[in-house]
């Protein structure tokens, strides 16, 4: 009877080498800490490894204390490094943009998840749920003016995904059932429901923040990037390189 059982489908395995074009190292969720970054920073600077790029995945704002420090280092940071340096856009920084864009619709969900912490390091004061049109607006205004053109101007322009060989940094992961140039905004921003239980077929390997992991690794796939740091006081970063992942934490 055996001969004739029904064979259960066997799990997909991923079993692709890490193969990046160059060293990179790739930093997860700041989130206003911009104590543990500075930390970090040295951290990597005494790693010292001599051609590795810095690529940050987003979400620099909200939660932590220090937003507007964070963003005002990384965008010198950035413009310092030319192509050495990429900063993705986290679904926080989307947040604050939609904010920016339209305070009546996105202000209250946007407060709600940590806006309150970001409006405080530009030392402004939150807006009632209740609180009139005109409150909204005027807070809006004030952000904009706290922030400047040019800081609002590079959020804007952050990149979704970075790729070096068959490494794909995002956010918050990727749709496993589609090519890496099909991906909607969305999933990169907010994630994919089948996302940590689907290996890809394509060989690619997806460098993530997003969901917080409390002891991160490289596996199936996946190299998460997210401890919390607001929570934890634990900011992390790994070095990839052919063959390697090196995980290093602030």
């Amino acid at each position: 009877m055996r001969l004739f059982r029904k064979q259960r489908a066997s799990k997909p395995t991923f079993d692709a080498p890490i193969a990046p074009d160059d060293a990179f190292y790739a930093v997860g969720d700041i989130h206003g800490r911009d104590d543990l970054l500075l930390r970090l920073l040295e951290r990597l600077a005494q790693d010292a490894h001599p051609t590795a790029r810095l690529i940050c995945v987003g979400d620099y704002v909200d939660r932590g204390d220090n937003s507007a420090q964070v963003l005002t280092r990384l965008h010198r940071m950035q413009s310092g490094a030319g192509d050495m340096m990429t900063c993705l856009m986290g679904n926080h920084e989307r947040m604050l943009l939609d904010f920016l864009d339209d305070p009546v619709r996105a202000g209250s969900r946007w407060q709600r998840y940590g806006g309150l912490q970001t409006l405080a390091s530009y030392r402004l004061p939150p807006v009632t749920e209740t609180a009139p049109e005109r409150d909204w607006l005027a807070n809006r205004d004030r952000l904009r003016d706290a922030m400047g053109d040019d800081l609002i101007g590079w959020l804007s322009d952050l990149p979704l995904i970075w790729q070096s060989g068959n490494m794909a940094v995002t956010h918050a992961g990727a749709d496993p059932t589609l090519a890496i140039n099909a991906q909607k905004s969305r999933t990169l921003l907010w994630g994919h429901p089948r996302f940590s239980e689907m290996p890809r077929t394509d060989g690619i390997w997806i460098v993530h923040g997003h969901t917080i992991t409390r002891d991160p690794r490289a596996e199936e796939g996946r190299i998460p990037l997210d401890t919390g740091a607001f929570a934890t006081d634990k900011l992390t970063a790994a070095l990839i390189e052919p063959g390697r992942v090196e995980y290093l934490t602030a």
